[in-house]
C-alpha cells in the first residue's frame, strides 16, 4: 500500500511550551545529549558499541573501572561508589535470581534520578549493573573440559551470554507494574518448588525496586516544579509527576504514558544487563496513538516529540513496518512518525525499515530520502520476506517467521516466546582455517593442496561447531543459577507462569544463533593458494608457511604478501574466491544444521562478526590472503575493502546475497555510498532499486553509510571537530568521535578502500 503521509516530512506546528516549536524542544534536548556525550568521551574515553544514552553520575559519586566482557572486550565503565553488592558466594560474586534481584533493587535505591523539564518523559540511567559482577561466572560450574577447544578455535562460545532476545512489550503495557507484581505473587502460590521460589524472589525484588525508583522520580519532578519559574516548564514537570505517579502501579492509558512506561522498561534493561531489544514499536504503540488521535488529545507533532524523547534516552533496536502472521502489511502512520522522529533527532538511533513484496514501498523510499538528507547511516533496511521464509525452513510455520521482530544488530526473535542468544556465538573461520592449514603442511604423509585443505577445514569446522553445541547446552544448564534474565522474564510468556527463567525452559522456543565470521579472509586465502601455489607454482607450501610464521618479513616478504593479496578476490564477480565464498558459507550452514545440540536445542546459522572482527583478528596470525598478523579479519559476509578497483555496490550486493545461510538469521550487507550519488530523485530511486534487488536475490539486511571520503578522513584525523558525525559501524550506529582509533580505522577502510 502507499502511505497517505507526505514523503517530504511532517509539517511542523508550534507546541504549547513557552511558545517553542516541538523541533526547538528537540534541538534543546539534543544539545543536552551532546553535552552528556562529550562528558563521557572525556571521562570514559572510546566507546566501541551502541550509543546507549548512558548519563554520567555526579563526579563525587562515581568510580571509573576497567571491565572485560565474556567475549574479551575491555572497556572503561562507571560505577556508583556507594553501591557494594552483597555477595552470596566465597568468590565474592553474587549469583542466582534472589541475589541478583535484591542487589539490583539496592542499586536502584541508590541510583540518582534524572528529570529534564524540556522532555515529556522522565528517567535516565547512569550505571550498568552487569559491571558489578566480579566474577561474572560462578566458578562452581566448571567448564574447563571445553577450554582447550575454545582456545584452539578462538570461539566466542556463548557460555554466560546475556539478553539478545526480545520481550513482548504488550504484556507490560496491559498489566503495568502493579499487575506484573500481582502476577508474580499469584504464580508464587502455584509453583512452589525451590527453583520457582528463587526466581519469584528475584522478580519481586526487581519490580519493587522499579516502583520505588519511579516514585523517587515523581518526587524529583515535583521538587523541580516547585522551583521552576517558567509556568510552561512547571506545568510539564507537574504532568510528568502525575503520569508517573499513576505508572508506579497502573498500566498506561495514553500515548505519552505508553512511551513513558516503555522508557522505564528499556532503561531498566540497559542497567540490568545492557539489553537493547525493542521490537515492533509501531505495532504495540499504535492502539494508543489511534485512540488519542480519535479523541483529539494527540497531534502527530506531539507524537513525534514523545518518540524523540524516548529515542534520546533509549536508542534500542526498532522495526518499522512488516507483515503480520498472515502476511498482511502492518505499516501504519506511526511507522512514518517514528522515522520522522529519528530524522529530526539526527543521533544514533537503531531504526530498521522493512522491505518486502507486500510492504508499503513508500517506507523504503522515505528511509532512503532521510538517509541521504541526514548522512547518519539511519535507518537500516530489513529483508522481511527472506528472514521469515528462511525461519520456516527450520520446521516452523511461516506464520511464526512473520512474527519475529528485528531486535538487535543483525537479528530477530519472536517477542516474548523465543530464546536465542543472538549475536553472542561466533565461529572464527580464519582461526579454524589456520589450524587446518598448519596441520596439513606439517603432515608429511600427504601431498598438500587446496582439496586436501578443504577436507581438513571442514573437519575442524565441524569440530568447532560441535564444541559450540556442548557450550550452549552447558550455558542453558547453568545460566539461570548465575545471572538469570530477570528483566526479560517479566515480559515473556512463560517464565512467571512456569517459575522458570527464560534461559532455562521458561519460554516456548529455543533457537540458538551461531554466526560465522571471517568469510572473505578464508575465501581469498583459498583462492590465493589455488592460484599462486598450485596453478602458478610461484612458491611452495613450506615456503609459504615460513612467510606466515614471519608475518611476511624477510627477503621478498612484502612482494610475496602483495602477490598473494592481488588476486581476483571474493566480491569481484565470477572469481574463484567468489566460488570459495559460496562453498564455505554452504559448508558452515550444512554443518550447523546437520544436528541439534546433544540436549536437543536447534541451532540457526548466520554470518556476522559485529565489530568483533577486530578482536577476533587479534587471535589469528597472518593468513594467505596477504593479511598481517593480528589484523582484523573480514567484516561479516562482506568482501574486504579494495576487493575491486571500482568497489561496485552491485557486485558487493550480489556477492553477499549469494552466501546467505537461509534459515532466518542474517548475513547483513554493509554498504558505503558517497552522498553525491543522490543529487536527484533518479539517484535515490537507483538506491531503492539496489536495496530491493539485494533482497529479491535472497539478502536479509542492509547497513548503509552515507559519508564522503573527504569528511571521513578529516574526522578520522581530528574527531573532536566532528562531534555529531554519526556512522553505522556495523549493525549498530554510533558517534564517529566516540569510537577508538582502531574502530574508526575499520570504518574508514570500508569507505576509502585501500588498494
Amino acid at each position: 500500500m502507499e502511505s497517505a503521509l507526505p514523503l517530504q516530512g511532517i509539517p511542523r506546528s508550534p507546541s504549547s511550551l513557552s511558545g517553542w516549536t516541538y523541533q526547538e524542544r528537540i534541538d534543546r534536548l539534543r544539545t543536552t545529549k551532546m553535552r552528556h556525550t562529550e562528558e563521557k568521551w572525556q571521562v570514559i574515553g572510546s566507546m566501541d558499541m551502541d550509543d546507549h544514552a548512558i548519563i554520567l553520575p555526579p563526579a563525587d559519586s562515581r568510580q571509573i573501572v576497567q571491565v572485560t566482557s565474556g567475549s574479551g572486550f575491555t572497556m572503561t565503565d562507571v560505577l556508583l561508589k556507594e553501591f557494594i553488592p552483597t555477595s552470596n558466594h566465597p568468590s565474592g560474586g553474587f549469583f542466582g535470581a534472589k541475589a541478583c534481584g535484591e542487589n539490583f533493587r539496592t542499586l536502584l535505591a541508590m541510583h540518582p534520578t534524572y528529570v529534564d523539564p524540556v522532555s515529556s518523559l522522565a528517567g535516565g540511567y547512569m550505571v550498568n549493573f552487569i559491571s558489578y559482577r566480579n566474577p561474572a561466572w560462578n566458578p562452581d560450574f566448571d567448564f574447563s573440559h571445553l577450554h582447550e577447544d575454545h582456545q584452539k578455535y578462538r570461539l566466542h562460545h556463548g557460555i554466560g551470554a546475556v539478553q539478545h532476545f526480545c520481550q513482548d512489550m504488550t504484556i507490560g503495557l496491559e498489566l503495568g507494574w502493579g499487575g506484573i507484581l500481582e502476577k508474580i505473587r499469584r504464580f508464587r502460590g502455584i509453583n512452589t518448588d525451590g527453583e520457582a521460589q528463587e526466581l519469584y524472589d528475584g522478580l519481586e525484588a526487581m519490580v519493587l525496586g522499579i516502583q520505588d525508583w519511579i516514585e523517587r522520580h515523581v518526587d524529583a519532578a515535583q521538587d523541580a516544579a516547585a522551583v521552576e519559574s517558567d509556568p510552561h516548564l512547571r506545568q510539564n514537570l507537574n504532568e510528568m509527576a502525575d503520569i508517573n505517579r499513576r505508572l508506579v502501579t497502573d498500566p498506561p492509558r495514553t500515548f505519552r504514558e505508553a512511551c513513558q512506561w516503555m522508557l522505564w522498561y528499556q532503561i531498566i534493561g540497559k542497567m540490568y544487563n545492557m539489553g537493547g531489544a525493542l521490537g515492533r514499536v509501531d505495532q504495540f504503540l499504535y492502539p494508543y496513538y489511534e485512540r488519542d488521535r480519535r479523541e483529539g488529545v494527540l497531534t502527530d507533532e506531539e507524537a513525534i516529540f514523545h518518540l524523540a524523547c524516548h529515542f534520546l534516552m533509549d536508542t534500542s533496536y526498532t522495526q518499522l513496518g512488516g507483515p503480520d502472521e498472515t502476511g498482511r502489511d502492518r505499516t501504519n502512520e506511526l511507522s512514518y512518525l517514528m522515522l520522522e522522529a529519528a530524522h529530526r533527532l539526527k543521533i544514533p538511533v537503531n531504526v530498521g525499515v522493512s522491505v518486502g513484496r507486500a510492504i508499503d514501498p513508500g517506507l523504503v523510499r522515505r528511509g532512503v530520502e532521510i538517509m541521504f538528507s541526514d548522512k547518519t547511516g539511519i535507518p537500516k533496511f530489513l529483508g522481511v520476506d527472506s528472514t521469515s521464509e528462511g525461519f520456516a525452513r527450520n520446521g516452523y510455520p511461516i506464520e511464526l517467521g512473520r512474527q519475529r521482530a528485528y531486535s538487535g544488530c543483525h537479528w530477530c526473535a519472536i517477542p516474548g516466546r523465543e530464546y536465542t542468544v543472538n549475536d553472542c556465538v561466533k565461529v572464527n573461520l580464519a582461526a579454524v582455517f589456520d589450524v587446518a592449514l598448519r596441520e596439513m603442511i606439517s603432515d608429511t604423509t600427504i601431498r598438500p593442496g587446496t582439496a586436501e585443505l578443504s577436507v581438513r577445514f571442514e573437519r575442524h569446522l565441524r569440530r568447532s561447531i560441535d564444541i559450540v553445541r556442548e557450550s550452549l547446552d552447558f550455558h542453558i544448564d547453568h545460566m539461570y543459577r548465575v545471572f538469570p534474565e530477570l528483566h526479560l522474564d517479566l515480559l515473556c510468556h512463560g517464565p512467571i507462569e512456569r517459575g522458570r527463567d527464560a534461559s532455562h525452559g521458561g519460554v516456548e522456543f529455543y533457537n540458538l544463533c551461531v554466526d560465522a565470521a571471517g568469510l572473505a579472509t578464508v575465501a581469498d586465502s583459498f583462492a590465493a593458494l589455488e592460484q599462486r601455489v598450485e596453478q602458478e607454482k610461484r612458491l611452495g607450501w613450506d615456503t609459504l608457511l615460513g612467510y606466515l610464521d614471519g608475518d611476511w618479513t624477510g627477503p621478498d616478504g612484502e612482494r610475496t604478501r602483495m602477490m598473494m593479496k592481488n588476486i581476483p578476490r571474493y566480491g569481484s564477480g565470477g572469481s574463484r574466491a567468489d566460488a570459495y565464498g559460496v562453498e564455505i558459507a554452504r559448508m558452515f550452514t550444512r554443518l550447523v544444521k546437520e544436528k541439534p545440540t546433544p540436549k536437543g536445542f536447534q541451532l540457526i546459522p548466520g554470518i556476522f562478526s559485529w565489530a568483533a572482527n577486530i578482536l577476533m583478528g587479534r587471535d589469528v596470525g597472518p593468513t594467505p590472503n596477504g593479511r598481517h598478523s593480528h589484523a582484523p579479519i573480514s567484516h561479516g559476509p562482506n568482501p574486504d575493502p579494495g576487493f575491486r578497483k571500482d568497489a561496485a555496490p552491485t557486485a558487493m550486493a550480489v556477492a553477499v546475497a549469494a552466501v546467505q545461510p537461509g534459515y532466518g538469521n542474517t548475513a547483513p550487507l554493509q554498504l558505503e555510498l558517497d552522498p553525491g550519488i543522490s543529487r536527484d530523485a533518479e539517484g535515490r530511486a537507483k538506491i531503492v532499486d539496489l536495496i530491493r534487488t539485494h533482497f529479491e536475490l535472497g539478502g536479509t539486511q542492509i547497513n548503509l553509510n552515507i559519508v564522503d571520503r573527504e569528511t571521513i578522513l578529516k574526522a578520522h584525523e581530528d574527531p573532536a571537530k566532528y562531534p555529531d558525525l554519526v556512522v553505522r559501524v556495523t549493525g549498530f550506529s554510533a558517534y564517529f568521535a566516540s569510537l577508538s582509533p582502531e574502530m574508526r580505522q575499520m570504518v574508514v577502510d570500508r569507505i576509502v578502500a585501500e588498494e
